[in-house]
């Protein structure tokens, strides 16, 4: 049985504990080595100024100790909380900025999928989700991003939406981390289409085969809805089904824009509770 390596970022926010939980839950039947990231920085020095503060310095001494006490009582909430045998967890605190640490992290330890809890209720992606969220899914191109905003529990993962106009030919590959959480949590994939009233091309037609291929053995239904574009359509089918999460792949010209960027609508509701599992496209 292989186990799986899962990188949980956190800086000791509620939101950031909320994630850790939710991984825990998600991966209970799991053999899992966690690894928990506090990336720090001194703060303390104008950014203008060129100067990094090195060991030893006082301001980098002391935003160590926070970083490594912070970890600590985390470690101590995880000896309390987790009681799945098969769970390790590894506590890491590193000098150096978000992207950089986390970057480092799924490089040396092979990591499968970064959980991070997201934050804020306003209108704009990036404060829906937190800015540090959206960069890593945008920028962490080789390992998928899952964000648990902080109202989100596991206890009911039930269905996940996959939106998709079936224009993509996927590799069985790119799709193992939503095959894999579906199978670890017995949800139901909803593959869900935006449609024009057009129908589908052969080829449409042929990735939509391919998608029946790759979810064999998993409980997944098509669903269309006509005329709304694609961020309307899985607001409203999410809104409306109260589905637990959604999987979108996020390539480089991607749907991610097309679903999340533009500014949504003020009554975001059940929309900005719901975990988002970006995956990538492996094709460089």
């Amino acid at each position: 049985m292989m186990k799986k390596k899962i990188l949980l970022p956190t800086d000791f926010s509620n939101n950031a504990w909320n994630a850790i939980e939710y991984a825990i839950e998600l991966y209970k039947n799991e053999t899992c080595d966690f690894y928990v990231l506090n990336a720090f920085n001194a703060t303390g020095y104008a950014l203008e100024s060129m100067m990094v503060p090195e060991p030893g310095e006082r301001l980098y001494e002391e935003a160590k100790e926070k970083s490594e006490q912070g970890l600590a009582k985390t470690l101590e909430r995880l000896t309390f909380k987790d009681e799945y045998p098969d769970h390790k967890f590894f506590m890491v605190s590193q000098f150096n900025g978000l992207l950089d640490a986390i970057k480092d992290v799924v490089d040396k330890q092979d990591i499968e999928m970064i959980i991070m809890g997201t934050k804020g209720t306003t209108d704009a992606i990036d404060v829906i989700f937190g800015s540090n969220t959206v960069m890593i899914m945008e920028k962490s191109r080789n390992c998928p991003v899952m964000a648990i905003p902080e109202d989100a529990s596991y206890k009911d993962l039930e269905e996940i939406v996959f939106p998709t106009d079936y224009k993509m030919n996927f590799k069985r590959r790119e799709l193992e981390n939503i095959i894999d959480v579906a199978k670890m949590s017995n949800a139901t994939i909803r593959i869900l289409y935006a449609s024009d009233g057009d129908l589908l091309t052969e080829e449409q037609e042929n990735n939509k085969k391919l998608l029946e291929e790759y979810f064999e053995g998993l409980t997944y239904a098509f669903h269309t809805l006509t005329n709304l574009d694609a961020s309307s359509a899985v607001r409203c089918f999410v809104e409306s089904r109260e589905s637990d999460m959604i999987a979108f792949f996020n390539r480089k010209h991607s749907f991610f824009g097309s679903i999340f960027s533009k500014p949504m609508v003020k009554s975001l509701g059940r929309y900005a509770k719901v975990p988002v599992l970006a995956l990538h496209d492996l094709r460089g």
